[in-house]
């Protein structure tokens, strides 16, 4: 029997009709639930789709395919579990405590490294060091940096890059 024909022997009373149809619609649900959360939720987020559809089941309209309707019913606890996993996620805050034994000196304090970066900045193509000097010091994005030095983002991007490579050609061989 079709998933149509099942569900519409299951509305109409047969709860083995109901059973089977459950079942292939688990199998189809796991298929588009793993691809897009993490495998230790795949079966809570199913059985979240199925409590879902069994609630709703009144609300299919025999008329159409069935697998649309699962479908929507399953994008909607989808986006529902992946809004409350972001929301914990975001919430989720470290102790500054727990922190302490990562932050070793004081922020303020320049590095022997920082400084032979910057020794190895002043060695670069002026043009190089305008585009490092917009984009780490003052911030600006490849973009504005482009829009600021009459140059296209991808080149902006290149020259960034070869900059880099250089600076650190010239530390490894140091």
């Amino acid at each position: 029997m079709s998933l149509e024909q099942l569900m519409q022997a299951a509305l109409a009373g047969d709860s083995n009709a109901y059973r089977e149809f459950l079942s292939q619609v688990s199998r189809y649900l796991r298929r588009f639930v793993a691809r897009r959360v993490p495998a230790a939720d795949v079966e809570d987020v199913i059985q979240e789709v199925l409590t879902s559809i069994h609630k709703a089941r009144a609300t299919y309209d025999g008329k159409r395919s069935v697998l649309p309707w699962v479908s929507a019913i399953a994008h909607y606890r989808l986006s529902d579990y992946l809004r409350k996993h972001y929301a914990e996620f975001r919430q989720s805050q470290v102790d500054i405590a727990e922190m302490e034994d990562f932050i070793a000196a004081p922020v303020t304090e320049s590095s022997e490294l920082g400084e032979l970066v910057n020794v190895e900045v002043e060695h670069l193509p002026e043009r190089q060091q305008k585009i490092l000097y917009l984009l780490h010091t003052e911030g600006y994005t490849a973009k504005e940096v482009g829009a600021r030095l009459g140059m296209q983002e991808s080149a902006v991007k290149v020259a960034a890059h070869r900059a880099y490579k250089l600076i650190r050609s010239r530390l490894q061989n140091a």
